[in-house]
């Protein structure tokens, strides 16, 4: 099995598992047309509440794509896909890296659609802040690439879809994609140091941000990537003891 022929393969069986397109595609697309459209004519934090919620729900919808991949892998573990791959020519190196892409092309539909839901209740960006938010947030998405592989390797079917998503929904929270986060200094401090924040921020870097983005996000995303691949590549190795 080439490469090629692997990731053709790994993206159509994304596309066909419909359970995983509602959540991650559906959800956040909805929550953005019932909540923006109510609040089509308010302001939050100096700009529409319409473009400052799509921002949210965007980096939301993207993060909960691309992590959701761990689902994937959970599955073919069970299964013993996983196994079976490993008696072919195909490499490590490629199966993952096929998890992360399609990761990332469900990460770029979603924005699509977000983006779609956004402009239909009125936000409205030139080309320059439309392609500086989705690249912003695409860098983001990195670590979250990283941690979904981790979870597929360390969880089973039946505890990963609540643990992903309690834990997506943690991160939103706590970046402030789903509104303003606590105004305390210690508060914000501490969630400075957690990808999801920086996440958040590279949505609405478009709004008209300068300087950005900072020194402090790319420690941020470096550190949590550099870690999570540590964790990640130590729970494969032991999880390929096993079977």
């Amino acid at each position: 099995m080439t490469d090629a022929t692997y990731l053709r393969f790994e993206i159509i069986r994304t596309f066909r598992n419909r359970r995983f397109l509602l959540f991650s595609l559906a959800f956040p697309t909805i929550l953005l047309l019932l909540i923006g459209s109510s609040n089509r004519h308010a302001t939050l934090a100096g700009i529409s509440f319409p473009l400052y919620y799509m921002t949210g729900m965007a980096s939301w919808g993207a993060m909960v794509a691309m992590i959701s991949s761990g689902a994937r892998i959970s599955s073919e573990r069970q299964v013993g896909w996983t196994r079976q791959l490993r008696i072919t020519p195909l490499r490590t190196g490629s199966y993952f890296g096929a998890k992360i892409v399609c990761g990332y092309v469900m990460a770029l539909l979603s924005l699509l659609i977000i983006y779609l839901a956004g402009m239909s209740l009125g936000v409205r960006l030139d080309a320059r802040q439309w392609a500086t938010m989705t690249l912003l947030i695409l860098i983001g998405l990195i670590p979250f690439a990283i941690l979904g592989i981790m979870f597929g390797h360390l969880l089973k079917p039946d505890t990963i879809g609540p643990a992903i998503g309690g834990l997506t929904a943690l991160f939103a929270v706590l970046g402030g994609a789903w509104g303003p986060i606590s105004k305390s200094v210690t508060f914000t401090t501490i969630v400075k140091g957690i990808p999801s924040y920086w996440l958040v921020q590279a949505g609405k870097a478009a709004i008209g941000s300068t300087g950005w983005p900072p020194p402090e996000m790319w420690l941020v995303i470096g550190v949590w990537t550099v870690a999570a691949t540590g964790l990640a590549v130590f729970v494969y190795r032991r999880d390929t003891l096993r079977i």
